[in-house]
């Protein structure tokens, strides 16, 4: 019945066709067509389809309307769920969400939950960046690195990591031959720069990115940089993220020297630590430090992951139990909390593997 209630509609845009541009209505039409199509009818579609058909129509296409059928249009189009304050449904930016995530989720990051935060809401609310937002993430093992970008991409996008907006790559994974790197270089540019064309807003995720090759780095370091466009294409609306083990062991000596004058691990500002991991990735003997990405200084902000702690190991493990939706006790909590190996080997403080294997730990503890 609903369909039926657009024929006058219809009949008032064929009246009034003389004063529209007939590009903007087809591909507003084709759009709304292929939805009925693929989503009520359940005909055979393809969601990924990547031209103008699948793109959401602004109303910028409809000024020509009455207001009184675009408004019909508008509301009939949210009830179907496919109308979004951001113009793209793949897209959230929930910051709330994002703030929330990292203050509850996340345990003993007190650095990186508020230098991650303000930089992807300030890079969001601006969209006038001159540059895409260029991160990198640093710290042991289990501190939290991957589960952060999870983190940002469940908030920014409505499908998380597994958007068609954004994209992991884990360089053993992805490049595991120093042989073929010249083959990669071109992979990788041309997912890059496919993925920038599909998606308003994108974001890139490399895992272990210390092992990164450093021609690829600088094959990608123009997307990186201070651009209007490459090739006419602008970047400018990307964000990077770079995980890398490179500082964790400097991050770790000032966390303890904290400890050991009796301060407090959540008195350690940027200011302690962002200039030695800075100087450390200049050092290292990865891609990082030959690249034109550290030269160029591209990277916005060096993120420090802080070793955790018996009481943060504590935490982790009271969630990977809520999980599975089951409440243990604080006893169950000391158990798995003591079971994890703890360094230096004088002061045992911080767990070796972070937090990283308590979900398959837990599993004998389970009633």
């Amino acid at each position: 019945m609903i369909l039926f209630s657009f024929v006058p509609f219809l009949w008032a845009v064929s009246a009034k066709a003389d004063f529209f541009q007939f590009d903007s209505i087809s591909n507003a039409s084709t759009y709304y067509f292929n939805y009925i199509y693929c989503n009520v009818w359940d005909g055979e579609c393809q969601p990924n389809q990547e031209d103008a058909t699948q793109q959401v129509p602004s109303r910028d296409l409809w000024a020509g309307f009455p207001q009184e059928y675009v408004n019909v249009v508008h509301q009939w189009y949210c009830s179907l769920g496919q109308c979004c304050d951001t113009g793209d449904c793949r897209i959230t930016n929930n910051m709330t969400g994002l703030a929330r995530d990292l203050q509850m989720k996340l345990h003993g990051q007190h650095l990186v939950q508020s230098v991650v935060l303000k930089a992807i809401q300030g890079f969001i609310n601006n969209p006038e960046s001159n540059k895409p937002l260029t991160l990198s993430f640093h710290g042991w093992s289990g501190t939290g690195k991957n589960f952060v970008a999870r983190i940002v991409a469940d908030n920014l996008y409505r499908e998380g990591v597994k958007s068609e907006c954004v994209r992991l790559f884990i360089t053993p994974f992805h490049f595991p031959h120093a042989r073929l790197v010249d083959t990669y270089k071109g992979q990788l540019r041309e997912a890059i720069r496919d993925m920038v064309l599909r998606c308003p807003q994108t974001l890139f995720i490399f895992d272990e990115a210390e092992k990164l090759h450093p021609g690829l780095i600088d094959a990608i370091k123009p997307y990186l940089d201070h651009y209007d466009n490459v090739d006419g294409v602008s970047y400018r609306r990307a964000v990077f993220l770079f995980l890398s083990n490179i500082g964790g062991a400097t991050i770790n000596d000032v966390a303890l020297d904290f400890w050991h004058s009796g301060q407090n691990r959540e008195d350690i500002g940027m200011e302690d630590l962002e200039h030695r991991l800075r100087a450390e990735t200049v050092d290292s003997q990865g891609g990082f430090s030959q690249s034109e990405l550290m030269s160029g200084h591209l990277i916005d902000f060096f993120v420090p992951f802080l070793p955790l702690e018996y009481r943060h190991v504590k935490l982790c493990a009271r969630d990977a139990f809520a999980s599975r939706g089951l409440e243990p006790d604080d006893a169950t909590l000391d158990e798995v909390a003591k079971a994890m190996l703890y360094v230096p080997k004088e002061e045992r403080l911080f767990s070796a593997q972070g937090c990283k294997s308590i979900p398959q730990r837990i599993n004998f503890f389970l009633p």
